[in-house]
């Protein structure tokens, strides 16, 4: 038996006595053991799998810089990085510009605006459509990290992701959605295109905040793992996967706003399931990376 058949064989055992991820799990941890860590290995196994919560955090940290690869300089780079919260805290509170009282997403958002010189004038202006979408990033991030200044960090680079390097391919996506949706039901398509619906889909919800608010964070992580890592593009495969399990109360929708507002709220007890077909679907079209051993 072949190395490659003899591995198959046992992620198939492992998978049918429920444990599913064991070799994952030890590759790994194998990655990093590396020193320095190899980013684009990372990269590679968190788009072929999820990632275990125990090593989540540190994973994204590295991926998207705010860990250096050289293990010796992380101890030294995360006090940096709590130096630099606890300055933008103390910052924004000799201002007034945060309290006791103020929650602690909007805490996250004021530093993120203060480093970023877009803080505004005063902390009663209305929110601007970038800065909910921080919150509900924030917020996210918040259910899925214990540790506060991790969260801010995690929270400011993910958005910086998206900003930079999804810049230009966030705004495809829902052409992306509409070309895959029509692959995989063109019916579903026509309904949409019927009801004048596929313009007016909760685009920004699922592309903008990457389904922060639309899906629970149990799901939801699995899902960043592979924006994080370096594809946006799973975000439609999810979209995707949501119209083709709940096609029967779609096609029962007549009305643009009653599918919007379905769409907005979906049920959350299939939300396993839609990211791991998602992911399923994200692989068939897309192809899976190369393993990198």
């Amino acid at each position: 038996m072949t190395d490659d058949s003899q591995r198959n064989f046992r992620s198939v055992y492992y998978e049918k006595v429920g444990f599913r991820g064991v070799e994952e799990k030890k590759s790994l941890e194998i990655l990093l053991k590396d020193d320095p860590l190899d980013i684009e290995k990372l990269c590679t196994f968190s788009q072929r799998f999820p990632l275990p919560s125990m090593y989540r955090a540190l994973v994204w940290k590295v991926l998207l810089g705010i860990l250096p690869p050289h293990h010796d300089s992380h101890a030294q780079v995360m006090a940096y990085r709590k130096d630099q919260y606890s300055d933008v805290l103390h910052a924004l509170t000799v201002v007034r510009f945060i309290s006791d009282a103020t929650p602690q997403v909007e805490v996250y958002l004021r530093m993120y605006q203060l480093e970023s010189g877009k803080l505004p004038r005063s902390p009663s202006f209305p929110m601007e459509p970038e800065d909910e979408v921080f919150l509900a990033i924030a917020k996210a991030m918040e259910e899925m990290v214990e540790d506060s200044i991790d969260c801010y960090w995690l929270t400011r680079c993910f958005v910086k992701q998206l900003h930079s390097k999804f810049r230009d391919s966030l705004p495809q996506l829902p052409k992306a959605f509409e070309q895959y949706l029509n692959l995989e039901d063109s019916r579903l398509l026509s309904h949409l295109k019927t009801c004048s619906a596929v313009s007016k889909l909760p685009y920004d919800l699922w592309f903008k905040r990457c389904f922060a608010g639309c899906l629970p964070e149990s799901s939801l992580q699995r899902v960043w793992d592979k924006v994080v890592s370096g594809s946006c593009k799973i975000l439609v495969f999810v979209a995707v996967e949501i119209l083709l399990t709940f096609k029967i109360k779609v096609m029962a929708l007549n009305s643009v706003e009653k599918i919007t507002e379905f769409l907005e709220n979906i049920p959350q007890d299939s939300s396993d399931a839609i990211v791991s077909k998602a992911i399923d679907l994200w692989h068939k079209h897309c192809g899976t990376p190369a393993h990198s051993a």
